[in-house]
Parts: structure tokens; sequence; C-alpha cells
């Protein structure tokens, strides 16, 4: 297959800002007609074309005015899971100033960057057949002030592009199966871990998988670190007392693209909610969590991590509505 990746690439990047008549070639040349978007909730899933126009284009079009797309990673190619396919996969921003809510989110007449990991499958034609897209729309509400979580566990910050600045449509395909044998056996690695203290085997070290500068970019609500000691003070030990028989896995998609790799399950986790976590006591109730990775690799080490985590889902199986409770900040 040709190099697939740059006509979604052009049409993701100008079906924004286009013209109507324009905006409804572009949707009629690069999207199945058929066409299925599964969205982070509260929009869930979206089947056929002029449903993923009316529920998931036109509310970040009338919402966030002159929205742009501003991608930091832009990857694509052969799925190793089923279903197979040629895949593409993104860390992105949706930037414009939030003028009228947006899914359930007030607005805040102030410029929003929303972040967006986002996983398409293309097919021979070179059309969108299906798509899986979290927005972090936890992290939105903190930009909007009407963040409805007592603390951010990490540092908030907005997600930076790759340190080496070549995450956009990377040359050096080839390399992409190395690099996702690296992110493979990490994560077959860090299924177990010692209770005590939240290690894995083979993480961290000098034939570990993780270099010692390992930057993690987390979504709303867990925030960004520094370092394996950073990631497990501010995410992997809050989560792990709180999930601890969290099982990970079940994806519909894994890829590498020269020095990248993603990674994504629809649901990827089953665990059951037995302790207290950001403010909601255990439920003991069974939970699912949908979650993307995206990693940049260099020298056989990960370098940095991009995690797009579907928390208002999440949430929601905790009995807590994110977007009521941010409705009700002052």
């Amino acid at each position: 297959m040709a190099d697939f990746r740059h006509a979604p690439h052009s049409f993701l990047n100008t079906v924004l800002s286009a013209s109507q008549d324009e905006r409804k070639a572009l949707f009629a040349r690069n999207l199945r007609e058929n066409v299925v978007f599964d969205v982070a909730h509260p929009v869930n899933r979206l089947e056929g074309m002029d449903a993923v126009i009316e529920g998931f284009f036109n509310p970040l079009m009338n919402s966030l005015s002159h929205v742009r797309r501003r991608d930091e990673i832009f990857i694509g190619g052969p799925n190793r899971r089923a279903p197979g396919g040629h895949w593409i996969a993104s860390v992105t921003h949706y930037v414009g100033n939030l003028e009228k809510p947006l899914f359930g989110i007030r607005s805040s007449n102030r410029l929003a960057f929303l972040r967006s990991g986002e996983f398409y499958r293309i097919e021979p034609d070179g059309r969108i057949s299906e798509a899986k897209i979290i927005l972090d729309l936890l992290d939105l509400m903190r930009q909007a002030g009407c963040f409805p979580l007592p603390r951010m566990l990490g540092t908030e910050m907005l997600f930076p592009g790759p340190a080496t600045h070549d995450g956009i449509l990377p040359t050096g395909q080839a390399d992409g199966e190395r690099t996702l044998d690296l992110c493979e056996a990490m994560l077959a690695d860090l299924k177990a871990f010692d209770p005590e203290t939240f290690t894995s085997k083979g993480q961290t070290g000098d034939d570990g998988y993780w270099h010692d500068d390992m930057l993690w970019y987390g979504p709303g609500g867990i925030g960004s670190n520094y370092r394996w000691s950073g990631f497990e003070k501010d995410h992997r030990a809050s989560f792990l007392t709180a999930f601890p028989d969290r099982v990970g896995g079940n994806h519909y998609c894994r890829i590498g693209d020269g020095n990248y790799a993603a990674v994504s399950g629809w649901p990827s986790m089953t665990m059951t909610h037995q302790g207290d976590y950001l403010g909601v006591k255990a439920t003991g109730k069974s939970l699912t969590l949908r979650v993307m990775d995206f990693y940049r690799c260099a020298d056989r080490k990960i370098m940095e991590n991009w995690v797009l985590l579907d928390y208002v889902d999440l949430f929601r199986q905790m009995g807590v509505d994110l977007i009521e409770k941010a409705q009700q900040q002052p």
C-alpha cells in the first residue's frame, strides 16, 4: 500500500476551516458512507457519515470558534491486532475560543486547547471507515474554570510535542516494527507489580525499557510527571491502590512508525474499584477503561509517553457525573 498517511492528514487538517461546499466534498471523499466513530463519553458511538458530521465535527466547529487542528503526533502503519488493516494514530489539539458549551461543558469565551487521541482505520481507497477518539473533556473543564475533581495528581500542562519535533509523518517507517516490539515487551511486563512498591519487572535501570529521563504526559485528573519515580508517585501508586486487580490489554490496534508506536483498547482495562480515587470512595464496582498510549523511543528506550484515558466514562461507571459536577462549579 502506498503511503496512506498523507490523505487523512490533509483531510483532518483542512476540513474544519473549509467552506461549507468544500467541507461537503471533503467528507464525501474521505469518509465511508457507513463510517463508525467511537468517541469518548458522552458522545460514544456514531454510525454513518451524517451522524459523524452532526455528532462530532459540527459540535467542534459550533463551540470552538474558528477551530483549527494542531497535530503533535501523526503516524500510521499496519495493525498487528485484529481487525488488521492500516491505521492512523494521532495526538492533536483542537484550538479555538470556547464560545459555546461543548458536550455539556460550559463556555469560557477564552482560548482552549482541547487535546485528543485519535485512531483511524484507512481503507485501500484512502477513506476512513472507523475511528476511535478520546477527547480530554476533563482537561477542557479545567481550562473553562469548572474542574470537578478535588486535585490533580501530577502537573497540569499542555501536551507538548515530541522533544525531537519529528512526530508528524515521521520518516524511517521500517523502524516502527522494532519500536512496537519494545513497547509490547514493556506492556507485557508491566501487567504484574509489587503491591508494596508498585514496581514491575524490567521497567527501569540499564536493561530496563524506560530511559532514566522518561516523560509521561497524562490526561486531566492525573497530569504529567518526570522519571519513573514521578510516574509512580503521581499516577501509578494512586491508580493501583484504587484498582489493584486491573488487567490491561484487549487492544484493537497496535502500530509502529519510525521511532513511534501507538496502542489502544476500547476498552483496554477491566478492574474493580477497591480503593478511594480522586475524591470518590471505593464502590466495589466492576469497571472498564478506554485507553490510548503513544510512545516515542530512541536507542531501545522509551523516552516519552502520551496517555489519553476516558475518565468521564470511568467516573460515570463509579456513579459520578463529571459533566454535571462541572456545571455546579461556581
